[in-house]
């Protein structure tokens, strides 16, 4: 219960500062994309937006995930009945993921939005949820924009003024019948929520870590201990790396706890009703396709690694949502070759050099847990004033 109130008050602490941060000016082009971001007008049954599966509330992932793990593992679309087959990633902080890409010298595939890397930008990727029937399920482009400037549409008149400021559209004389603007507009829509994504409400940098990095913060003894770990004996840094980079000039700049590269952690097969249709997901190599893509067959069972900024909010854990708590998947990561965990789904190209035997005690576990905590946003009002931001994905 301690663990749950614990979670709770800091979901509500990180939205009450979100909510402030969001009643902060915009630019133009950000407020379009904030407002076409939160509206549900945009759905077949106008129940969805972008934010039903990535809200402040859950750390920018889907809010009913993360309330009942167990029960919801992934998300549910517009249409009720029908449902994904991933757990919702979060968005914020999703603006530094790299273009996706691949170095012959390491032999590793790299960035990319999605678990699998499909879209480069978040431009990219905010395109693919309006038109997925298992999501927002809108049939057709011309059908987004349409929503977008009906009059049943409670916002037409902001969206009308916006998109004229910012892209010297005119939404009322739209040729519906012309797929070159159909397409240019919808571009349009997908370009604004990208530029929403990439501001200081989803890449705030202000957990207790991020204070303790600047020097404003002290950590609790449990707290350094599942650091020292989380370097150190559970290798967790391999793949999430936690050191900020100094600058000259003295700022510095805040990891974001993700090489942005692909693993098989040999996650187990999750049975939840929502999932039994799904089938086996085989993440990156299932999208690479084996025969077409050379390097296909090695990355099959791959999944992107997961930034850890916010993870306290974000419940459930991995792409099919199988750890419904960050105890499981600490445990699971600590034992997975010496418990009786489950087979995993995809027992190929399985990473067996830094997970599932780390030797760590009930007690580590508990420190690396609290370690984690410490990177939930909203611990400072803003960001370190010696931070300076990462660099973002190419537009």
């Amino acid at each position: 219960m301690k663990r749950k109130l614990t979670a709770i008050f800091s979901s509500t602490l990180f939205l009450l500062l979100v909510s402030a941060s969001l009643a902060m000016a915009l630019t133009p082009k950000e407020e379009l994309g904030k407002l076409l971001y939160f509206d549900k007008h945009l759905s077949i049954k106008k129940n969805q937006a972008c934010a039903s599966c990535h809200h402040p509330r859950a750390g920018w992932s889907d809010p009913l995930n993360a309330a009942a793990p167990d029960m919801f593992p992934v998300s549910l679309g517009s249409v009720r009945t029908l449902n994904g087959c991933r757990n919702a990633p979060p968005s914020g902080y999703a603006a530094f993921n790299p273009v996706f890409s691949y170095d012959e010298a390491s032999g590793l595939y790299s960035g990319g939005q999605f678990w699998d890397g499909r879209a480069d930008t978040l431009k990219d990727q905010a395109m693919g949820p309006f038109m997925n029937p298992v999501e927002m399920g809108m049939p057709s482009k011309a059908a987004v924009i349409q929503a977008i400037a009906e009059p049943k549409n409670r916002k037409a008149s902001i969206y009308c003024k916006l998109f004229m400021q910012v892209y010297g559209i005119d939404l009322k004389s739209i040729n519906y019948n012309d797929p070159d603007e159909i397409d240019m507009v919808y571009e349009m829509v997908a370009d604004a929520i990208g530029i929403f994504e990439k501001t200081e409400r989803l890449t705030s940098f202000t957990s207790k870590y991020d204070s303790y990095l600047a020097g404003n913060a002290q950590l609790t003894a449990q707290e350094l201990n599942g650091l020292a770990l989380f370097e150190g004996k559970a290798g967790c840094n391999l793949c999430h790396p936690s050191a900020a980079t100094a600058n000259l000039d003295g700022t510095i700049v805040p990891p974001l706890f993700t090489d942005f590269t692909y693993d098989n952690l040999g996650v187990p097969t999750n049975d939840n009703r929502l999932l039994v249709d799904c089938g086996i997901d085989n993440g990156l190599g299932g999208r690479l396709v084996t025969g077409v893509d050379p390097n296909a067959d090695l990355q099959v069972g791959k999944f992107k690694v997961s930034s850890l900024r916010n993870i306290e909010l974000t419940a459930p854990y991995t792409h099919n949502g199988f750890f419904a708590t960050l105890e499981e998947i600490v445990r699971f990561y600590n034992t997975r070759d010496v418990a009786n965990w489950p087979l995993p789904e995809v027992s190929d190209n399985l990473n067996i050099t830094e997970l599932g035997n780390l030797g760590l005690t009930a007690d580590e576990e508990a420190d690396l847990v609290a370690f984690l905590l410490t990177l939930t946003d909203g611990f400072c009002k803003n960001m370190p004033d010696n931070f300076v931001l990462p660099e973002m994905t190419v537009w």
